[in-house]
């Protein structure tokens, strides 16, 4: 059954370097042993703001319009996209700026394989691929934004949001050397506004902005698919287009709800369970490594608070309140730690997840946003 295979995968599974409370061990020795470092996007100042050993070590500038800034890892490569379509290319090592190339005026999306990258445009209205160190080496014009952009096996996948469309390129070299992409099918009228999309399995599922549906293809049949989730009154929930905002969890998927106090729970296979009332409009869903928190962000007026919902009674269990706009959080792998970027005081804050109290702020970092990592292996 098509809804029993889409179980999603979580977005968030990263860590965030900062200070440790182990038992009988002295905190401050403990972080010199860490084999993380944080790259921060700082929003409004072209940079990424590098935390090691739980202080702000240095910034990396010259990142171009970090509005929207995504950081990628793979190997000992790091990547950039910038909101004004560059792709960066950097040593998270050395810290440094390694090439660059610009694929368009507008840009958000973009996915790494062992030989490519592949970038989803709005402006130019394109798909481009690169190799490794950015050299352009195919580009689809669409006439439309592109988004979603996956990568499974030999296809390249994405959605056009103008179009009402999702594409499958096919690598006719399959996947060995440098790629050559054909357009492999099309699906049309899969919906309003196609937006963010996520791969579980073999299935490649998408959000829209205005359909009362997600969309699912199996890449495996080439079938297509409509999935409505339902309240318990058979009322189709509200525009899912971020995928990155859902969480799984204790046997459940927890689905912020737009435009109302509530996070929505549901089984594995969409049969639902329950709303967990909220203090404000929930925007971002963190789920924990152990799956046993989930972390909830804010928009509007609750903008400064952070929720944690137990996934086993799914009750809220703990708030912490901070002096600004919290814009991003992050779980740690390796730490009972909970990282927080509050934007408006230029610091991201550190909350201990075993006692549940603030146990670190670190400064010096400007308007921070997103906050991505990487695990330096010793």
């Amino acid at each position: 059954m098509i809804i029993q295979k889409i179980l999603l995968g979580a977005m968030v599974t990263a860590s965030i370097l900062t200070n440790v409370q182990a038992k009988g061990v002295n905190p401050v020795l403990s972080m010199l042993d860490t084999e993380e470092k944080v790259f921060v996007v700082e929003r409004e100042s072209n940079s990424l703001a590098v935390i090691e050993k739980g202080l702000t070590k240095s910034h990396i500038g010259g990142m171009h319009n970090m509005n929207h800034g995504v950081v990628k890892f793979d190997g000992k490569d790091g990547y950039v996209i910038s909101r004004d379509g560059y792709v960066i290319k950097f040593d998270p090592e050395k810290e440094v700026i390694v090439k660059e190339q610009k694929t368009s005026d507008s840009a958000i999306g973009f996915t790494i394989s062992k030989n490519f990258l592949a970038v989803a445009n709005y402006a130019k209205k394109s798909v481009d691929i690169l190799d490794r160190d950015l050299n352009p080496i195919q580009s689809f014009e669409t006439g439309s934004k592109n988004v979603g952009i996956k990568i499974y096996k030999d296809y390249l996948i994405f959605s056009q949001m103008d179009n009402d469309k999702i594409t499958v390129l096919k690598d006719k070299n399959g996947g060995k050397g440098l790629p050559n992409f054909e357009i492999y099918k099309e699906f049309e009228d899969v919906g309003v506004m196609p937006f963010d999309a996520m791969i579980k399995d073999n299935n490649f599922i998408t959000g829209f902005f205005q359909s009362d549906h997600f969309g699912v293809v199996d890449l495996d049949t080439m079938k297509y698919s409509k999935i409505k989730i339902l309240l318990e009154d058979r009322k189709p929930v509200l525009k899912v287009p971020h995928f990155g905002f859902w969480s799984i969890g204790g046997g459940y998927v927890f689905i912020p709800a737009v435009g109302n106090n509530k996070v929505l729970v549901y089984t594995p296979d969409f049969k639902y369970v329950k709303n967990i009332e909220t203090e404000g409009l929930p925007v971002f869903t963190a789920l924990s490594p152990d799956k046993k928190y989930l972390a909830v962000t804010f928009s509007g007026k609750k903008f400064p608070v952070i929720q944690i919902i137990d996934t086993k009674t799914l009750k809220i269990v703990k708030r912490f309140e901070f002096d600004g706009k919290v814009l991003h959080v992050r779980w740690s792998n390796v730490r009972p730690n909970l990282y927080v970027s509050v934007n408006d005081t230029n610091k991201v804050a550190v909350i201990h997840t075993k006692d549940w109290y603030l146990s670190r702020e670190i400064f010096q970092i400007k308007k921070p946003s997103g906050i991505f990592i990487y695990e330096e292996k010793k």
